[in-house]
């Protein structure tokens, strides 16, 4: 009697744990999204394996459960960093040509000089060969001079000062009183840029001012701007801030356009003076 009792008592054991193991192999193949620790519904058929979505884009959740990362990023425009499109809030000063540098080296000053970028782009510093500058920031260049300077002074520490540079500026032309380039000295608005440079002409054309911001070397941004209207409505709110290296032009307006082919000197004929 003790042998079939423990006989039985093996062989419910073991249905007991056949039972528990075709359980959980049942809910592994109806919720595979249980099985990776992600919530279920979540898991599209993009996640499938060789699927074009998923060579073409990273999914905010990748196929393994885990979030991923987008390639586009949040706040730029196709993830380059232009200015105007939404890139750097802050962005550092990067040299351009004309710039001048001071370069001071904390354990050996005698290798102190001072460096001009010249028209091609590059700086020379002293027995170290061109360095290319145009586009760096004062960290990059000091990075690259370090680097040229390791195999005559160990552990080299630069420090760079940025003597005289680019101002920034912008261009006011068309019908205005003083077309011309003037500096950008503070937060300026298109109004006040006008304003600036001598104000808009009775040939202008006041309801479409042009403002035209470089994005790239390939890209420039336009904006159409109704001064006429912000300075009647008093709606300066909507008056822009210029960046440095923004175009303000006034267009011609219509009647200036062709008043040069009407009969102006028989005009006075038509008009009786006592009228005004």
């Amino acid at each position: 009697m003790k042998v079939v009792r423990a006989r039985t008592l093996r062989i419910a054991a073991a249905l007991l744990v056949m039972q528990q193991f075709i359980v959980v192999s049942g809910l592994q193949a109806q919720t595979p999204e249980m099985a990776n620790r992600r919530v279920p519904g979540t898991r599209g058929a993009e996640c499938a394996e060789g699927s074009p979505a998923i060579k073409s884009l990273e999914r905010a959740w990748d196929c393994s459960g885990k979030p991923g990362t987008e390639t586009t990023q949040s706040g730029r425009a196709d993830g380059t960093g232009k200015p105007a499109l939404g890139g750097e809030r802050r962005p550092l000063y990067r040299l351009q040509r004309s710039d001048v540098l001071e370069v001071h080296f904390t354990f050996s000053p005698e290798f102190d000089e001072t460096l001009t970028v010249q028209p091609d782009g590059y700086v020379r510093p002293q027995n170290v060969g061109n360095i290319y500058a145009i586009g760096k920031t004062l960290p990059q260049m000091e990075a690259a001079i370090r680097e040229g300077y390791v195999g005559r002074l160990h552990d080299p520490e630069v420090n760079l000062v940025l003597k005289e540079f680019d101002k920034p500026y912008f261009i006011a032309g068309g019908e205005v009183g003083h077309p011309g380039k003037y500096e950008l000295r503070s937060e300026t608005t298109v109004i006040e840029a006008l304003q600036m440079a001598g104000g808009i002409t009775h040939e202008g054309r006041h309801s479409e001012v042009l403002l035209f911001r470089r994005i790239s070397d390939d890209l420039t941004e336009a904006r159409v701007l109704n001064v006429k209207k912000m300075l009647g409505q008093g709606a300066l709110a909507e008056d822009p801030r210029l960046k440095p290296g923004d175009f303000v032009f006034v267009p011609q307006n219509t009647i200036s356009k062709i008043s040069r082919y009407l009969p102006t000197t028989n005009l006075g004929m038509y008009v009786n003076n006592a009228q005004f």
